[in-house]
């Protein structure tokens, strides 16, 4: 159902507010590269520092820019099982395709308390759900015998992005999981390899950037031309990397910042790029002829 390249689209701010004309730009750009869809208000979108009325905005702009001709997936998740029911509903009445639920972090539930909560927000919505398991964020893996499951069990949760950094789990997934559940790397420079062991796409950061480019290494990967798909992976992976190179999604707001696309504000915690690190990325940047 999900197969193919989507965005975890930053939040543009300007004045500590939403940016909602250079959102609904950035959209615009995403759905002219021929993005499979876009993913408002996840990590990448700053969800952490977002009041509920800003995540449902976003998320009705996403809505609306895309008009239907990519497919929006609203980030919905939270370690409330109760908020995520909430943020979920709103979601679904907001026109959302599907939602992505990230496993909740700090409270770290036991795997059958995770059980528990997809499937509690699994039975109030219709939407199509995938999981999201970042252990590194969130101090615990969506193991997989649950997700196994979660997809038995629950008709409407058929996709995983997975972001633990193991090729060896999507083998593990895949063979655990039926053909018809999509693995969706969440790492952009794992995605090659990922895919090679059975996932079906990415929810790319670097897609914020160089969305073209991201679509046509996945679009290669699922017709089985690796040799393209390695090729733009090594064109690409100094800009996945140093993407990275501060805390996301600092360095991408930066990078848009350069091309005049938005501002590079975030919001506390989150801080401006250092120098040194701004330097470096800027270098890639040029390398790449994605600014002058």
């Amino acid at each position: 159902m999900f197969a193919g390249t989507y965005t975890a689209l930053v939040t543009p701010f300007q004045n500590d507010q939403v940016d909602e004309a250079a959102f609904t730009r950035l959209v615009e750009g995403q759905v002219a590269a021929g993005i499979t869809g876009i993913v408002p208000v996840g990590t990448t979108g700053e969800s952490a520092t977002l009041d509920h009325a800003e995540h449902n905005r976003v998320i009705e702009l996403g809505v609306k820019a895309a008009a239907g001709r990519c497919k929006v997936i609203g980030g919905t998740g939270s370690n409330s099982t109760s908020e995520a029911i909430s943020l979920t509903v709103e979601a679904e009445k907001l026109g959302c395709d599907g939602v992505l639920l990230v496993a909740p972090y700090y409270n770290r539930p036991s795997q059958e308390g995770l059980y528990r909560h997809f499937g509690k927000i699994a039975e109030a919505t219709k939407l199509p759900i995938i999981l999201y398991s970042i252990p590194a964020r969130c101090g615990i893996e969506i193991g997989v015998e649950v997700t196994a499951r979660l997809a038995r069990a629950y008709p409407n949760i058929v996709a995983m992005k997975e972001a633990g950094g193991s090729v060896e789990r999507v083998s593990a997934l895949r063979g655990a999981l039926p053909p018809e559940f999509t693995i969706l790397s969440g790492d952009d420079s794992l995605t090659l390899p990922f895919m090679a062991a059975g996932a079906e796409g990415v929810i790319s950061v670097a897609s914020n950037v160089v969305p073209g480019e991201v679509v046509a290494l996945v679009n290669a990967a699922l017709a089985g031309n690796f040799s393209k798909a390695r090729g733009l992976h090594f064109r690409l992976y100094p800009l996945f990397k140093d993407l990275f190179i501060e805390p996301n999604p600092v360095p991408t707001k930066h990078a848009l910042s350069l091309r005049g696309e938005m501002r590079p504000d975030v919001r506390l915690p989150l801080c401006e790029m250092g120098e040194a690190t701004r330097a470096k990325l800027e270098a890639t940047l040029r390398q790449l002829q994605l600014i002058p």
